[in-house]
């Protein structure tokens, strides 16, 4: 029996006619002779009745704060409506088809409301569905804990839905749908010549994942690696074959290109702390282990005698700066930056790609203010006024255009 999984996103079900083209890439899988486990998300975005941020806005609107346990209670809502909806559309189309809750589906996890870590899937109601020929329709983004509480995994958290449903099944794929044609060499609203990436390694389309890229959870493409599953990310809307992500080895490295993708992360604070004498690295261990106490992790860390740097979310903001009053920092914190990254398998050993990402830059009088790189990435952070214009002469620099 052939499985797959195939998820579709919230931009994907929040129309009776989009849902009928969800409708048509199930009845191919089932064409093709393939069993499908669906995975749906929250229909739309935020403005739509039944989209997440809808709902917590509508809960937040009653009384500002909103506790953790509740708060993913009510997020878990959107992908139940989804479900229902879904299996209903299927039924018009003759195809059976059952609704599943992440809880119903065997997702068990931690209590860490909001970002939940999966322990353990029990696939039996879903195999047992799946050889009753029918389609289990699954909520993403959420389990449950052993004591019974709903818990979510966070943004982008249906993907890892669908990976782990898929690894618990063991489903050939899993087929990500969404209203993009494939993971891109770049954010398309900021390049204009951006182009679809016909294959992508795990590592790769994490790394683009975690800079900033809206592509796929990076926890999703992270279990998939584990488990040897290859993911297909492609649009609803168009017939494209759209982007295979698979291991390096059946890739290879190609040519005189080192860069996959080029991308972006805006939602940043940038945190500069003055040592409260000079040289004195203790001021950064103090700062590092306060932050690390209240669950705020740090990036771009810059260690100097006359001072340090990191990067946070640009959501710890205020809290970071409570943190810092109270325990008399002298500090600055900034929401005008932009982490900008270059990210490619083939830079791996590969001297020059840095020298060509400052080049590129400075002869077009960009400021770098900091820069890190790994195996895999090299970021520079700039103004986020220079965001697209940076964005479109790496791309350029890289030739990921052609």
């Amino acid at each position: 029996m052939k499985r797959i999984v195939q998820k579709f996103g919230g931009t994907s079900l929040d129309t009776a006619a989009k849902r009928e083209l969800v409708v048509g890439h199930i009845k191919k899988a089932i064409e093709n002779g393939y069993k499908p486990a669906v995975v749906v998300s929250a229909m739309g975005r935020l403005g739509k009745p039944y989209a997440t941020d809808t709902l917590i806005q509508m809960a937040e609107n009653a009384y500002f704060e909103l506790e953790p346990r509740e708060k993913d209670l009510l997020m878990a809502c959107g992908e139940i409506i989804s479900t229902v909806i879904m299996v209903q559309t299927l039924c018009k189309a003759k195809i059976a088809a059952v609704a599943l809750t992440g809880a119903q589906a065997g997702i068990i996890t931690d209590d860490n409301y909001g970002e939940s870590e999966i322990k353990i899937v029990n696939p039996e109601r879903v195999l047992s569905i799946i050889k009753e020929d029918k389609i289990p329709v699954i909520a993403g983004f959420q389990g449950i804990t052993t004591s019974g509480d709903i818990t979510t995994f966070g943004r982008g958290g249906s993907d890892t839905t669908a990976t782990v449903i898929a690894a618990a099944i063991a489903a050939e794929y899993v087929e990500i749908y969404t209203d993009v044609a494939g993971v891109m060499t770049a954010d398309p609203n900021m390049v204009d010549n951006a182009k679809i990436i016909d294959q992508v390694s795990y590592n790769e389309v994490c790394e683009l994942a975690y800079q900033g890229a809206r592509v796929i959870h990076p926890r999703a493409a992270e279990i998939a690696m584990k488990e040897g599953i290859p993911i297909k990310v492609k649009s609803t809307f168009d017939k494209g074959a759209g982007t295979l992500i698979h291991n390096r080895a059946l890739r290879g490295i190609k040519g005189d290109h080192p860069v996959t993708g080029v991308t972006s992360r805006d939602n940043i604070a940038f945190v500069r702390i003055n040592p409260k004498k000079p040289a004195e690295y203790a001021t950064g261990l103090l700062v590092f282990n306060i932050l690390a106490d209240h669950g705020i992790s740090v990036d771009f860390i810059n260690i100097r005698p006359d001072g340090l740097s990191f990067v946070i979310e640009a959501s710890y903001k205020d809290k970071v700066n409570k943190l810092l009053l109270e325990n008399n920092f002298q500090f600055k914190i900034g929401s005008d930056f932009v982490k900008v990254s270059v990210v490619g398998g083939g830079m791996t050993g590969r001297p020059g790609v840095l020298a060509k990402m400052v080049k590129s830059l400075s002869e077009k009088g960009i400021a770098i203010y900091q820069t890190t790189d790994s195996h895999t990435t090299i970021s520079c952070l700039l103004k986020k006024t220079e965001e697209k214009k940076a964005l479109n002469l790496l791309h350029d620099a890289f030739e990921l255009n052609n």
